[in-house]
């Protein structure tokens, strides 16, 4: 346990489970003040409990990125209790589709966007007043590498296969959102980032995926404390820079 963090404030959506709670997990374990947003609050509640126990300061707050009215919410109790956020985590998402794209139902992209890229959009406009109050804000957008069109168009791409249209395209668009956030933003401290987890074992694959949480969090963790002449506006896994 250390105590580089203290005094921060971070919100991690979706952070029930998943890399979501590795994420809160290690920036507890650093001392920041984590807040963990989920859309079923016992289930929230029983993460922020099992966070404690292992000393974390962390709070289950409910949060449904598709609903407006939790978002609005969530940004109200910040502000009344910590007057500020430093570190924002957009980590919920789904991956629904697994047909070729000529065989989606149009209901399946309209549902992966609401969650993958408008809750991002929605939740980080909500919180960026917040943000701004910090003297070094951070988001964090998690991406995937499916995302990138440079690897998407590679057949040589280790997962070349995987043509999914909502979770890739849904992806692509979140690399978008963080390079204009980063451009409205990058004459403040605030910076802007996507991280590529990679394969990780959850839910979304059915826990098929060859990475640790403890793997999949580490490009994340690093974005979420960059220096301050760190980078912004990138898409990064642990190893690097990843093609858009």
């Amino acid at each position: 346990m250390s105590d580089d963090l203290k005094g921060k404030v971070a919100l991690i959506t979706g952070a029930n489970k998943g890399i979501g709670y590795e994420i809160a997990r290690q920036l507890g374990s650093r001392g920041a003040t984590v807040l963990i947003g989920a859309r079923d609050i016992e289930r929230g509640e029983e993460a922020s409990n099992k966070l404690r126990s292992s000393q974390i300061d962390a709070k289950a707050v409910q949060l449904n990125v598709t609903a407006q009215q939790t978002i609005d919410s969530t940004a109200q109790q910040i502000e009344r209790e910590f007057g500020k956020l430093d570190i924002l985590v957009n980590n919920a998402g789904i991956a629904i589709d697994r047909v070729p794209p000529s065989q989606l139902d149009i209901e399946k992209l309209r549902e992966t966007y609401e969650t993958n890229v408008f809750g991002v959009f929605a939740v980080t406009k909500a919180m960026l007043p917040l943000l701004k109050k910090s003297t070094a804000g951070r988001i964090v957008n998690i991406s995937s590498g499916l995302g990138s069109l440079t690897q998407n168009s590679d057949p040589n791409y280790e997962f070349a296969e995987m043509k999914l249209l909502a979770y890739n395209s849904s992806k692509t668009a979140v690399n978008a959102l963080t390079i204009l956030f980063a451009g409205e933003l990058k004459d403040t401290p605030i910076k802007v980032n996507a991280a590529d987890p990679g394969f990780t074992a959850t839910d979304i694959n059915q826990h098929r995926g060859y990475r640790t949480v403890e793997q999949g969090a580490t490009a994340a963790i690093k974005l979420a404390t960059l220096p301050n002449d760190g980078f912004s506006g990138g898409f990064f896994d642990e190893n690097g820079v990843v093609p858009w």
